[in-house]
């Protein structure tokens, strides 16, 4: 096998296996204190200790996960002031992003981010399961940070969402919240049809606000 598809391979594998865990651990089939056993999960996966050695150090680094001598990582606890720093940060970042979308995005973007709430909504009177509706609120919100081209506030928003919902999963467990939820998505996606950055950013930092203040109420 050439190197460079060898390479290739190894890196797509690695993706791969770093989506999975992340995805475990989001869904809470990886609760918080959990160990996150590198030998375990490559039996687990049926992959070598390597890929999942290199996403479990990745998790380190998106603060999903934390590592301590001679214990191994093991799935992060986020605390209520953690969450409120967290939430403070992204507000200020998921406003830039969104400012920067709402230039940016075709009408094929805002088709896929409409498909989104739509089936949002089409799951409202469906039996609860907060790994689908996280799933769906983290591809709207990971749709909207990719679409504004900076590199920076992809990166670190990747993390803050990653550790929102790392804090409060049962959030999504809430019928209510998932209404809000969806109302404010379609406030966002308006915005960001209007094509106008200041409508698409205050949006998107009143959905955070509102994140907040759901949170608190738990």
């Amino acid at each position: 096998m050439p190197e460079d598809s060898a390479m290739t391979e190894a890196s797509l594998l690695g993706q791969s296996v770093h989506r999975r865990i992340r995805q475990m651990v989001l869904s809470g089939e990886l609760t918080s204190g959990q160990s996150l056993s590198v030998p375990a999960l490559a039996t687990e996966l049926g992959v070598s200790r390597s890929p999942v050695r290199e996403a479990v150090q990745q998790l380190i680094y998106e603060g999903l996960a934390v590592s301590a001598p001679h214990a191994g990582a093991k799935v992060a606890a986020v605390d209520d002031d953690r969450i409120r720093d967290v939430l403070a940060v992204r507000a200020a970042l998921d406003g830039l992003a969104a400012a920067a979308a709402a230039t940016r995005l075709t009408e094929a973007d805002l088709d896929k981010l409409t498909g989104i709430i739509t089936a949002q909504q089409a799951h409202l009177d469906d039996p609860t399961d907060p790994a689908r509706d996280a799933q769906l609120d983290l591809e709207f919100h990971t749709f909207i940070r990719d679409a504004s081209g900076n590199a920076c506030v992809v990166d670190e928003l990747a993390r803050l969402e990653a550790q929102a919902h790392l804090y409060r999963g049962d959030l999504w467990c809430s019928a209510r919240n998932r209404r809000v939820a969806l109302r404010e998505h379609r406030r966002i996606v308006e915005a960001l049809e209007s094509g106008h950055p200041e409508s698409a950013r205050a949006a998107a930092e009143a959905h955070v606000q509102g994140l907040l203040t759901r949170l608190a109420r738990q």
